[in-house]
């Protein structure tokens, strides 16, 4: 296996870099750059995007033909990483959940006129976009099969009505792709449709108040009431939402964890750093062997972290879902992300616990981690499921000139 890259994927990683340490890190010490809910003022994001993409670091996630930069998922692992840290570099680069992902399904499923309305706006940085999936029991969560958000056909048109609450960045977006119910068949009986902010017939109830820093736009509780969307509007085709599911979740769940790693390996650098300079009792921390085993440990749990997200990254490439290798990622990645800055914040005592680092920040925000797009009990079930389908071959090699058979 080939663990290396390109000298032009290295030097794109290397700009990112430059680009985060020079015009991004700095901004996380300064009180007045972040807004109301502990993020990245929005017009000064808006500044911050206008030179990356001069700089040409803009959507990598988007193939070429789509307006990106088409390095791939293995690619977007190399990067993501560089990006992630700083607390703001994603949203930097147009590369932040949930337009990502939105972003990554409509380039994959869109139809020509559907890109141009709806994706290019989203790439451009005109407009910000939300996936409306999540409902409050009984509806559905981590089982889209439990989606009671009903679209019935009225003409060319459907008229929705139903209930969704966690839609993150809904209180900033335009854009809206919407799961909704059009028969009772347990295969084919949801459909994804587009929807803009402005249309009547929708309303957020109420952004949700969250432990940790929140995305722009929050957590919000949608009510559907009469939203007409029109059939030119479907997304991937009537009855196709299950597919669009696994289409965006697998990817985005994917970017989540290159993301976390960038965070994880952030919080080993204060930790790091901390430790080589501060004395105990004439003793230097990271003289100490407790934290040299702290920090090897982290060291490795992150490579782990690593290589299954490469791993399923490649197999994404190749076109599979890789749901197995998705969910190993996603488990462990989450886990560690958690570990890693809980260790740093010990390691640098009330420093650590105060707001003088963005260990805290990253604390809180790695709590959600392990229970966003799944958490980790509904991936060991997705794992185990895989295992009892394919049995021994479960863990087998790909083998080189073989016939592909994909997902």
């Amino acid at each position: 296996m080939d663990f290396t890259i390109s000298p032009a994927l290295e030097d794109l990683r290397q700009r990112i870099a430059a680009f985060v340490e020079s015009e991004v890190l700095p901004l996380e010490s300064d009180e007045g750059a972040f807004d109301d809910h502990e993020n990245i003022r929005l017009d000064l994001l808006d500044e911050l995007r206008a030179r990356a993409r001069a700089s040409g670091l803009w959507c990598l996630q988007l193939p070429e033909e789509d307006g990106g930069l088409g390095v791939g998922r293995t690619g977007m692992a190399v990067c993501y990483e560089e990006m992630n840290r700083s607390i703001f570099g994603p949203a930097v680069f147009n590369s932040a959940a949930p337009d990502d992902g939105n972003m990554m399904v409509l380039s994959m499923l869109g139809t020509e006129a559907q890109k141009r309305e709806w994706l290019e706006p989203i790439r451009d940085g005109k407009v910000r976009s939300a996936f409306a999936m999540t409902e409050p029991h009984p509806g559905g969560g981590s089982d889209p099969s439990m989606i009671a958000t009903k679209a019935v056909k009225d003409g060319e048109d459907y008229v929705i009505s139903g209930h969704k609450w966690f839609i993150t960045g809904a209180g900033e977006a335009s854009h809206f792709i919407l799961l909704a119910r059009t028969s009772d068949d347990a295969r084919n009986g949801l459909t994804a449709f587009l929807f803009h902010r402005d249309q009547p017939g929708w309303e957020i109830e109420r952004r949700i108040g969250i432990m940790g820093p929140e995305e722009h736009g929050g957590h919000c509780e949608l009510s559907f009431d009469g939203l007409r969307v029109h059939e030119s509007r479907i997304l991937g085709g009537l009855g196709r939402g299950l597919k669009v599911t696994q289409t965006r979740l697998g990817p985005a769940r994917l970017t989540h964890c290159m993301r976390w790693l960038g965070l994880a390996k952030r919080s080993v650098e204060i930790a790091s750093e901390y430790a080589a300079r501060r004395e105990g009792f004439g003793v230097r921390l990271a003289d100490r062997e407790s934290i040299q085993l702290m920090l090897g440990d982290l060291g490795m749990q992150i490579e782990i972290g690593r290589l299954l997200v490469m791993k399923a990254a490649w197999a994404i490439d190749r076109g599979e879902y890789a749901r197995a290798e998705v969910s190993m990622a996603k488990i462990h990645v989450a886990n560690v992300l958690h570990r890693a800055v809980d260790r740093a914040i010990q390691i640098n005592g009330a420093r650590g616990y105060s707001k003088d680092t963005v260990l805290e920040w990253i604390y809180r925000y790695a709590r959600q981690a392990r229970l966003v797009d799944g958490a980790d009990e509904v991936h060991k079930m997705v794992i185990n499921r895989e295992m009892a389908a394919r049995g021994r071959d479960f863990w087998s090699w790909r083998v080189e000139g073989a016939a592909d058979e994909l997902d």
